[in-house]
């Protein structure tokens, strides 16, 4: 039979895994290519997920609120020549699904044998590996499957320089379940008679993603305190931020830096620009512009790091932290930022914002950033020390805006005037970011904000 499978699709740079949020088809319904058949939740968006083939939707294998990892089956879909195959035989077929049952789990069951490590594989721990890198999948399947990380370490893996894999884990969790069964693990042919063997065999970290979650007691509170429970972007970014503080040693440099000819600039100019473009003049695209130049004086900013080596990317993709109105962060990309012109940058910016707090973002708008901005000014804050969007190694929070007093140097002396200044807080990884780099980077930004020409047109 004409049988697909559905697989949990990529939806950005760094997202391993969602939530399935509602099916919009179920068993039995007809689905059209390109058709929605899902809505899917990430830490960073929420969307629908459409059908790479047509045909009737057969076997849904994972269930509304179950968590995913990415290229895990999720549905099972007949295609269309096998659904008219089927259609021909009329009410003959109607009759026959029933008995036809058992031979579609076995035929899932035995889709998933490859998935099962042979009884020689990885359950055995070998000598512990200290400091090897761990990827966030693999990190979240052994957070979820209560793997030790002393048992992490000794965990041996057939990825580069012996890195621990999704399929080295997960094959460790299946032996590990069949030492507990050993019955049922030798037995496929009993397997295959099991009627709920094909819906828990795809994807056995989803089960268990479920099982702490029902079992977990709610912390008990007295009567003058409020419980509130995480919504699902909270606790995914609680764990983003946690993972990027464990694995980046954050160091953090600061630069104040006079941009008085910008808001003069600005003032000049915001009132025909949003007569003209119908759009807010503001602050953040001559900050991006700023931020862009400085990495192409020092690209090995724009890096991230995999296992021993060093990723130098050379496109300049500056991610732009949004504030949503229920409270949560977003951080659409930039693409290319370096290529756009103040006006350019101004549209983009204004247009990833409106879509982001109107929940309209697509997977594409959140992928690929290599360094990331942060206006934290614009809650009246001066200064602050922003986490690293992982896997990148380096960002930038721009506080608010202050007039101060300031020395002024002419050709007849030194004098006191007003000027407009603002702290540039620089957070980068320690383990490829020296301070000599992450320092000369923030203050490099400061000096192209501060030699910022009045006379740009926009």
């Amino acid at each position: 039979m004409a049988r697909v499978e559905m697989v949990m699709p990529k939806m950005g740079e760094s997202i391993m895994e969602g939530t399935v949020l509602k099916w919009l088809k179920q068993v039995g319904d007809s689905i059209d290519q390109d058709e929605s058949v899902l809505e899917v939740a990430t830490d960073k968006v929420d969307t629908e997920v459409p059908a790479i083939h047509a045909g009737v939707l057969q076997q849904i294998l994972v269930q509304e609120g179950q968590v995913v990892a990415v290229g895990a089956p999720i549905a099972v879909i007949e295609t269309d020549a096998a659904a008219a195959a089927s259609n021909g035989q009329g009410s003959a077929t109607e009759a026959a699904q029933p008995a036809a049952a058992p031979v579609a789990a076995e035929a899932a069951t035995a889709t998933a044998v490859p998935f099962v490590p042979a009884a020689s594989g990885g359950a055995q721990l070998g000598e512990a590996q200290p400091g090897r890198f761990y990827s966030p999948l693999v990190l979240n399947i052994a957070r979820e499957e209560g793997i030790s990380m002393s048992d992490l370490e000794r965990l041996p893996g057939t990825g580069q320089q012996g890195r621990v894999t999704k399929k080295d884990i997960l094959d460790f969790v299946a032996n590990r379940g069949q030492q507990a069964a050993p019955a049922v693990a030798s037995a496929p042919a009993a397997a295959q008679q099991a009627a709920p063997a094909p819906q828990a065999a795809p994807a056995p970290q989803a089960a268990a993603n479920n099982q702490p979650a029902a079992s977990k007691p709610a912390p008990s509170v007295s009567g003058n305190q409020e419980l509130i429970e995480m919504d699902r972007m909270r606790k995914m970014i609680a764990q983003r931020m946690v993972d990027s503080k464990r694995i980046s040693p954050h160091v953090t440099s600061f630069v104040e830096a006079d941009v008085t000819e910008i808001v003069n600039w600005r003032n000049k100019h915001k009132d025909a620009y949003k007569k003209r473009e119908g759009e807010n003049l503001t602050f953040t695209p001559i900050f991006i512009q700023a931020v862009a130049r400085a990495i192409q004086d020092f690209p090995m900013i724009n890096v991230s790091i995999d296992g021993d080596y060093i990723i130098k990317k050379r496109d300049i993709n500056i991610g732009v932290a949004v504030a949503l109105p229920s409270g949560n962060l977003i951080v659409p990309v930039i693409h290319n930022a370096d290529q756009l012109n103040l006006n350019g940058l101004s549209k983009r910016v204004n247009d990833l914002a409106t879509r982001a707090r109107a929940n309209k973002l697509k997977p594409e708008d959140l992928e690929g950033g290599t360094y990331t901005l942060s206006n934290v000014g614009s809650f009246g804050n001066v200064m602050g020390t922003p986490i690293i969007m992982q896997p990148q190694v380096a960002i930038m929070a721009v506080g608010a805006i202050k007039k101060k007093p300031a020395v002024i140097e002419t050709p007849q002396g030194d004098l006191i005037g007003i000027r407009h200044f603002m702290f540039l807080s620089h957070s980068y990884d320690h383990r490829v970011v020296d301070g000599s780099l992450g320092g000369m980077f923030v203050r490099k930004v400061a000096d192209y904000l501060e030699q910022f020409d009045p006379n740009t047109a926009i």
